[in-house]
């Protein structure tokens, strides 16, 4: 880099300064930063995905320091509003404004009014909000809230996902995770997802002390959608054996798979679960936020005394003003049905794109509403394909549990440009991809 001519009015004893790089814009310095403070591995991935720095998001948009712009089909199932919605960010701009954390000492309306509104939209009968600051706190949060009911026997699910603090961690049934912090919480098993029977036979064997959670679809499993009427079986077997039953809908629910709640895809007989886990999406993609739900009658130890289960950050103004945007922009907008409608024809379009290699390299595509997963016949496939998607600038994410899927968690709002845009670069990867690996 060349200095800057010094201005021609300037004296002689004038200093000329060259321009300086922006440290928060220099890839090799921010890689360098994540080695020596953050993660060594994650620099390394970064780097293989081409070592851009994201520092910018607009709708369905990312964008990198150098100004290309990336289609988001990722985020974790983070950003069904897309990213920086206007109602969203508004509400947290008028709450960092005027009070963004609160001091306990008073009663705070932000988080009833948020409160109020998340509870207007769940399942009959889920009322009680308890917000926290992440999934996984929810997950403790509803294990805890489990056992103050004497119900200490964990069941979950095998390829469940439900966090990675060291409770959530127990009911993410993944060795991988779990063995370098064994010994986990005691009294823990694991069923096939999807198979009432072996549910049945646990339930049988543990009674009122056990404690049910599961996901209406597995996400991080690989988008694995159960057969019709399990969540609802699932629901009467814990209601049988006495059991506390722990819905985990923190990606699936506010409108992911093309419903409120994926419970709502059971119809007539919804299941009825004590507990509700919700995230993600409450964020409005804005501020970290999740939220317990429970009964009144699963909530009574934590309504009784509020210092029972506690967090510092827990429901601050901030997080309660994002949740309470996010849940108004869903309802005002309409963007469950246009969840449903989009992803009804993205499912036809991957399909379509994949057909050519399906039964070689693809061996299925499956998916409900806004959460579609590509499950191919080598693991090779799912790293190969990222990298063409990001090339093509569309980012997508794989799936922790599931390495031969890779999964779609589009927003909401995307339009023809990038449903078009989408489309021709899946199919152009997955050509690509063949020559590689098929």
């Amino acid at each position: 880099m060349t200095a800057a001519p010094a201005p021609a009015t300037a004296p002689a004893t004038a200093r000329v300064v060259a321009p300086v790089a922006d440290p928060a814009t220099d890839r090799a310095h921010i890689a360098r930063l994540y080695r020596e403070h953050l993660s060594s591995g994650r620099s390394v991935l970064g780097t293989v995905l081409g070592g851009m720095l994201e520092t910018a998001s607009d709708g369905p948009w990312v964008f990198t320091e150098d100004g290309r712009r990336y289609l988001d089909f990722g985020g974790y199932g983070v950003f069904i509003l897309g990213h920086r919605h206007p109602h969203v960010t508004a509400a947290v701009h008028r709450q960092v404004d005027t009070h963004p954390l609160a001091g306990r000492v008073f009663l705070e309306p932000v988080a009833a009014l948020a409160a109020q509104a998340l509870a207007a939209r769940t399942p009959a009968g889920l009322d009680r909000v308890h917000f926290v600051n992440s999934g996984a706190e929810a997950t403790e949060a509803g294990l805890k809230l489990a056992r103050a009911h004497g119900h200490t026997a964990l069941v979950s699910t095998t390829d469940g996902y439900h966090g990675k603090t060291l409770g959530a961690l127990t009911a993410t049934a993944n060795p991988k995770y779990q063995e370098p912090f064994q010994p986990l919480l005691p009294d823990s098993t694991a069923v096939p997802y999807g198979d009432t029977a072996a549910l049945a036979a646990t339930l049988a064997d543990l009674g009122r002390r056990a404690c049910v959670i599961v996901e209406p679809v597995q996400g991080e499993g690989g988008v694995r959608i159960p057969p019709p009427g399990y969540l609802a079986e699932v629901s009467r077997l814990c209601r049988t054996y006495g059991a506390f039953l722990i819905v985990d809908e923190i990606q699936t629910g506010l409108g992911r798979l093309g419903s409120w709640w994926g419970m709502d895809a059971e119809g007539a007989e919804p299941a009825q679960p004590d507990v509700l886990l919700v995230g993600k999406g409450l964020s409005g993609g804005v501020v970290p936020v999740a939220a317990m739900v429970a009964t009144a009658a699963a909530y009574g130890p934590f309504s009784r005394d509020p210092y029972l289960h506690t967090s510092t950050f827990g429901a601050s103004p901030i997080a309660c003003a994002a949740a309470l945007a996010a849940v108004e922009a869903l309802d005002r907008e309409d963007v469950v049905p246009r969840a449903k409608a989009l992803g009804e024809r993205l499912l036809v379009g991957v399909r379509a794109a994949c057909a050519p290699y399906t039964g070689g390299l693809v061996q299925e595509v499956r998916g409900r509403g806004l959460l579609i997963g590509l499950e191919f016949t080598e693991e090779q496939a799912v790293g190969e394909l990222i990298l063409e998607l990001v090339g093509r600038g569309v980012l997508v994410n794989h799936s922790l549990n599931a390495t031969r899927v890779l999964r779609l968690t589009p927003p909401a709002i995307v339009g023809e440009e990038e449903v078009r845009l989408f489309f021709g670069a899946l199919t152009e990867a997955l050509r690509i991809v063949a020559k590689h690996v098929g």
